[in-house]
């Protein structure tokens, strides 16, 4: 392999890298070399990667065409490592320490007081399409128009239409019914008797299986894991939404082990987009997104450790929400990545996002002790008479626009749109090294999840996964420690650079992703696909929230030319998370009243 080593990159010292708008740092576009592979191609890849004659080689060379050896496994860096991406506070919290020893119930309360009136009421408005919110089913359930046993019947339904051989949605891996009801007809007497818990209270909302919460099998999307590793209590955000009365329906499917972005899984079925069944939901957490944008529930658990998400979210038209990495207990989470993956919220609005954030974003007692301590958690008032003007947005052009042209020209109409109506500043920068980090991210995802892995795969277990997940586990053991100390040292670098641009900037602002939803072809459906460019494409503007531990948040602003959804993306300062809402909260204002309808889509509150 001597003759064949790839020469690093000699990285500069931060202080002497240039992020200024007219920067000459070059803007190095995703280097994927690696054929979209499926089917028995895919099976054939697997064997080689796995076989001990020629895996080596295959993997050295992998890693060659890619640009890993050269951009983070040979580099030369002067930076020391940073191994987990935690960000000191520095502001002054005294007046907001009140908000410390909330229960789960009253910090959704405080929320709640936070939003505009006519959006904490079951207010029609003037919108063409919106799906129900928290407060719709709040209030539907107080005035005695529907109950939550009632839900929970169309919910049982819903779920049972969509499991139709005509549709094969494929939302969910595992749901019981009789759990369901039960769940409904405790709330269902609460509000009889005059005392929900919250205004969660037999909200209906889903976990994806990434997440304990009983009584259900946490699988992570395989066949076996659950077998190895019990559930035997939820995981601390599970435990937050059931003390606040939500009514959890089940296990949403997502990519087997997270190790993908398209959401097929051959073994639960390949989750399809509302808004064309054809087509991907995205991964890893596809069902969650797409069981919130087919209306079945207002907001769904998810796990984001490469935009996981973020991406399906955009994909399938609705929010998706990643606080600062140790804002909310990683407890009860399956630990496939321990320094990128986080709980995070997909939902209908971004105040829906906003209450169940205030739900589960808190320490646990018990939770080992940290050298920085997340912030207290304080509330933004949302205000839809007087949104929030005094913003700066940060914005690399070549990297903006290194998506598909429908997707650059709505978010840039997107971003003029704030300008003439909220006055926000777009300022020009250069953000250095990104293909660096994605490559780096990768090493770092792949090496955490092999590693947790190793205790379960050296017997039967590796021939029950997808194909996909057998070639991408193979990649991922290639990796070495020098390949993760590298990383580790380009996740200082870039923390560095990020720190520097929000010195000028509130947040940075992308596209979610840079193509829109893709269409699932039947060769994959068995076992699996490796698209890695169009993988490439849709993790491009994510990476920030993992690797660096960065808030982050998508909000849907339009359509391609085929009807599917866009997301525009703000990536916050750590501990922004109030910042970054009340800035989504006045972009979804704009763009709300051109929601349209998935095609897939229940309508659980109707009136009879």
């Amino acid at each position: 392999m001597g003759l064949l080593k790839a020469e690093g990159v000699i990285y500069k010292a931060t202080e002497k890298v240039d992020l200024s708008a007219d920067s000459h740092e070059p803007y190095q576009r995703a280097n994927v070399k690696a054929p979209r592979m499926a089917g028995f191609v895919l099976k054939m890849f697997a064997w080689f990667l796995e076989s001990n004659i020629f895996g080596p080689f295959l993997l050295y060379i992998l890693k060659r065409n890619n640009l890993i050896h050269k951009l983070v496994s040979n580099a030369e860096l002067e930076e020391s490592p940073l191994y987990v991406p935690l960000h000191p506070f520095a502001e002054d919290f005294s007046e907001k320490e009140e908000n410390e020893n909330l229960s789960p119930s009253q910090r959704v309360q405080k929320a709640v007081q936070c939003l505009p009136p006519s959006l904490s009421s079951s207010s029609s408005s003037n919108l063409s399409f919106r799906r129900y919110s928290i407060m719709d089913y709040f209030n539907a359930y107080n005035s005695a128009q529907i109950t939550p046993f009632m839900v929970a019947k169309r919910i049982i339904g819903a779920i049972g239409e969509s499991c139709d051989p005509s549709l094969d949605m494929a939302f969910f891996i595992n749901y019981d019914i009789q759990d369901i009801l039960r769940q409904a007809e405790e709330s269902t007497q609460r509000y009889q008797k005059g005392e929900p818990l919250s205004v969660l209270d037999g909200v209906p909302i889903a976990v994806k299986d990434e997440i304990d919460c009983t009584p259900y099998p946490t699988t992570g999307g395989t066949k076996w894991l659950h077998l190895l590793r019990s559930c035997k209590s939820d995981a601390y955000c599970v435990m937050c939404l059931r003390s606040c009365g939500a009514m959890l329906i089940g296990k949403t499917n997502m990519h087997e082990l997270g190790a993908g972005t398209s959401g097929i899984n051959p073994h639960y079925g390949a989750t399809r987009n509302p808004y064309d069944a054809g087509k991907i939901a995205g991964g890893s957490s596809s069902g969650s997104a797409a069981v919130v944008a087919a209306g079945l529930c207002p907001v769904a658990l998810g796990v984001d450790g490469g935009g996981s998400v973020r991406m399906p979210a955009a994909l399938c038209g609705v929010v998706g929400f990643k606080p600062t990495f140790g804002r909310t207990p990683h407890s009860g989470v399956l630990p496939l990545n321990w320094t990128v993956g986080m709980v995070g919220v997909i939902s209908g609005t971004i105040e829906d996002a906003f209450i169940i954030y205030a739900a589960i974003s808190y320490q646990l007692p018990s939770q080992e002790l940290s050298a920085i301590p997340p912030p207290k958690l304080y509330f933004p008032i949302l205000n839809s008479t007087s949104p929030i003007t005094n913003v700066t947005l940060a914005r690399y052009g070549e990297w903006f626009n290194d998506c598909r042209d429908d997707i650059k020209t709505c978010c840039s109409d997107a971003l003029e749109e704030t300008r003439e109506k909220y006055g926000w500043k777009t300022i020009e920068v250069t953000i250095p090294e990104i293909e660096g980090m994605r490559l780096a991210h990768y090493i770092t995802i792949g090496s955490e999840c092999s590693t947790s892995l190793s205790r379960y795969l050296p017997n039967d277990n590796m021939k029950e996964l997808g194909w996909d997940v057998r070639a991408a586990l193979c990649v991922y053991g290639a990796f070495t420690a020098q390949d993760y100390v590298k990383a580790q040292q380009l996740r200082n670098r870039l923390m560095k650079f990020h720190k520097s641009i929000f010195a000028k900037a509130d947040v940075i602002v992308t596209p979610t992703t840079g193509v829109t939803a893709y269409p699932i072809l039947k060769d994959a459906l068995h076992t699996g696909e490796l698209d890695y460019v169009n993988g490439a494409a849709l993790v491009r503007y994510q990476i920030a929230g993992n690797f660096l531990g960065l808030p982050a948040v998508t909000i849907p602003v339009g359509y391609d030319n085929m009807g599917l959804p866009i997301g525009l993306q703000f990536i916050g300062k750590p501990w922004s998370e109030p910042t970054l809402i009340d800035i989504a909260f006045a972009m979804q204002a704009l763009r709300i009243s051109n929601y349209k309808k998935p095609r897939v889509y229940y309508d659980i509150l109707k009136k009879d």
